[in-house]
């Protein structure tokens, strides 16, 4: 199941896990996993996946699928479901510069944690921490400045156009229409 590269301990160093082995899926050695990304776009187009069970290995994707919310794949040397039953609860990663392309205004939430974020006044709101769905529109957690004089409270902000006005990855930076006091 291991490939050279992951024998030869050249682990990528922009790994990003993209989701966790939820289980096996029939009885031939296949698994579902569970996608952080509602599309499972980076899971379905890369054919090198990195798990970290039993140790971190890259393992070569034969077949993948979508099946409900899930991916259900088959790994290179993971035969019958006692091998994929071992694999549950593995992290799911994968490089980084293997994600595909997105449009000029998109962006993977890998790509916004640890933005700093400014307010239309040029005010600091804190940093993205993480991102999460509601089901609507996804959500900015933000771990607010620490300010001497006044609690420290996380900000959860709707990603949509009308707080979000602008994404600077390079500068490291996203402007929303928000106040301080919100």
């Amino acid at each position: 199941m291991t490939d050279s590269a992951a024998a030869a301990g050249s682990l990528p160093a922009d790994l990003v896990q993209v989701g966790y082995v939820s289980g096996p899926y029939g009885v031939t050695g296949s698994i579902r996993v569970t996608p952080f990304s509602t599309d499972a776009d980076a899971l379905m187009s890369v054919k090198t996946w990195w798990l970290n069970k039993p140790n971190q290995q890259s393992v070569s994707v034969r077949t993948a699928k979508i099946h409900g919310g899930d991916v259900v794949a088959q790994l290179v040397g993971v035969v019958g479901r006692d091998a994929s039953e071992a694999l549950k609860g593995a992290s799911v990663s994968i490089p980084r510069s293997e994600f595909p392309q997105l449009a000029e205004d998109e962006f993977y939430w890998s790509d916004l944690i640890g933005l700093n974020v400014v307010n239309l006044q040029g005010e600091a709101l804190g940093t993205v921490s993480d991102m999460m769905d509601n089901g609507a529109q996804s959500i900015l957690r933000i771990a607010p400045v620490a300010l001497a004089d006044q609690p420290v409270q996380e900000r959860l902000v709707p990603y949509v156009d009308q707080y979000v006005k602008s994404v600077d990855l390079a500068g490291k930076v996203i402007v929303l229409d928000w106040g301080l006091d919100y």
